[in-house]
């Protein structure tokens, strides 16, 4: 099948990579449409962690097959292709390069799970080239570029599906649609909990990257720097050239699920955030918060967010469970896991169904398909800009932190105002420390600025911040102004 009417790619340039960079010239690219019964010839770029399930699901699929494997490291490539002859048959080519597999005109879709810092980039150059995609959360790692990605998918027309799982589940979808009826109360405040274990990673010698690792094109478009097995293949998440944080890790699928509450939501206009990286044994190599809290205003809804690490650790048995949920907080009560808590301490009831919103199903994968085929834009359970916009409240986040000043445990901080939800969750994180032996005199933490932000230009009223809704791109993966 031919995917474009036009395909002038690999433009050479003479960047500071092994692989040229290519551009798609023209209009909106026209991929074939596909017929109900023709076979989906899919590409996963990114095989190892969250790559392994792409491929485990695209595999098993029904009139799917895996053909393309991309990975930086071929170390990689062996057990990844067993996956596949053994769920779909087949044997899939291999590749470092994920340009080459875009320019495969016998390559239909794609799936993105690298890491966040070349998410946008992949997916972008993917729209150009004719291809759905699938792209794991968050979608971007900066606000700009995750604008771009909707509007390469909406002028190349193609499927952006994004990787936040709960907008796939019906029955996540029926809680959000009971929090929405105000059946239960008006909803004032929308609460996610990001609580996984994420200690100390400690420190890991500058190396030689292995010659099985194309560490170049691993690094893509963040600044050229030594090697170290504390970025390759999984704690880059706590670096902030490459990931965001837990945040933008696990947080991002509870913050996606909070503004999912909040009827209509898209930007914030104010934000701030507070929290550190605290550790028990002392600093270790990461750089990104393992405790923060963040506070979105929606008008007169808030949505707050915790992210805490210093949890589950059988060393520390005083340390809080893990908490991956959500909670929202009605002037009648309080919604969670399906169940109603009144505000007059009756007994819990359970939510009534209300299946006012539907998804499409299959799952994540399931409905990617699904649209696919039927080029519908309301099979897609959780499009590009859906995705841009959780993403960016991971990035709004991150931004007030970093832009933050050190202040101590013990002062009063006007900033936290008297909500009651909000003043509670910093509480919680001073006994979370406490609790692992982390001393509040002997630490500060970072007091986030106070950010204004227009959700119609994407802007800030504060110059530093404005500067952090980008990158410098490194010649040869850079996202351009134009898609």
């Amino acid at each position: 099948m031919s995917r474009l009417n036009r395909r002038d790619f690999l433009k050479t340039t003479a960047a500071s990579t092994a692989f040229a960079t290519f551009t798609i010239s023209g209009t909106k690219s026209s991929g074939n449409v596909l017929g109900s019964n023709e076979r989906i010839r899919h590409g996963v770029v990114g095989i190892k962690g969250r790559g392994s399930s792409h491929i485990s699901s695209m595999a098993s699929a029904d009139g799917v097959d895996v053909t393309h494997l991309v990975d930086v490291d071929t170390n990689q490539f062996p057990a990844r292709v067993k996956n596949v002859q053994d769920k779909g048959g087949n044997t899939p080519k291999t590749m470092q390069n994920f340009r080459e597999a875009l320019e495969d005109k016998n390559v239909d879709t794609i799936s993105i799970a690298t890491c966040n810092h070349t998410h946008s980039l992949i997916a972008i150059e993917a729209c150009q080239a004719g291809k759905d995609v699938y792209v794991e959360k968050p979608l971007s790692h900066n606000i700009f570029e995750g604008r771009k990605l909707v509007e390469a998918a909406e002028k190349y027309d193609r499927v952006v599906q994004h990787g936040t799982q709960q907008r796939s589940s019906q029955g996540r979808a029926n809680e959000i649609a009971a929090v929405h009826s105000e059946k239960y109360g008006k909803l004032l405040v929308s609460k996610g909990y990001c609580c996984k274990p994420r200690w100390s990673i400690g420190f890991k010698d500058y190396k030689a990257p292995p010659t099985t690792l194309d560490f170049d094109t691993w690094l893509g478009p963040a600044p050229r720097q030594p090697y170290h097995e504390n970025i390759v293949h999984y704690n880059w998440h706590w670096f902030w050239d490459f990931g965001s944080g837990d945040t933008g890790n696990q947080g991002v699928h509870e913050i996606d699920v909070a503004r999912w509450a909040i009827k209509g939501a898209t930007h914030p206009n104010k934000i701030w955030s507070l929290g550190g990286r605290f550790l028990p044994e002392g600093p270790d190599q990461g750089q990104t918060p393992n405790m923060q809290i963040t506070v979105f205003e929606y008008g007169d809804v808030i949505l707050l967010f915790e992210t805490r690490g210093l949890v589950a650790n059988k060393d520390y048995p005083k340390s809080p469970p893990r908490a991956v949920r959500n909670e929202y907080y009605t002037t009648e009560g309080m919604i969670t896991s399906g169940k109603f808590y009144p505000k007059n301490g009756s007994e819990p009831q359970p939510l009534e169904s209300d299946e006012s919103i539907q998804v499409t199903p299959g799952a994540e994968f399931g409905s990617f398909i699904t649209a696919v085929r039927s080029r519908k834009p309301e099979d897609r359970n959780c499009d590009a800009e859906v995705g841009h916009y959780s993403s960016s409240l991971c990035h709004l986040s991150n931004i007030s932190f970093r832009l933050g000043k050190a202040a101590k445990f013990d002062e009063s901080n006007k900033t936290l105002g008297d909500n009651k939800e909000v003043v509670e969750s910093l509480a919680f994180l001073k006994e979370n420390l406490q609790a692992v032996g982390v001393s509040l005199t002997d630490n500060t933490y970072s007091l986030g600025r106070q950010l204004e932000f227009d959700p119609r230009t994407e802007k800030f009223t504060d110059k530093d911040a404005n500067k952090m809704l980008t990158r410098d791109y490194r010649k040869g993966f850079v996202v351009p102004e134009t898609v």
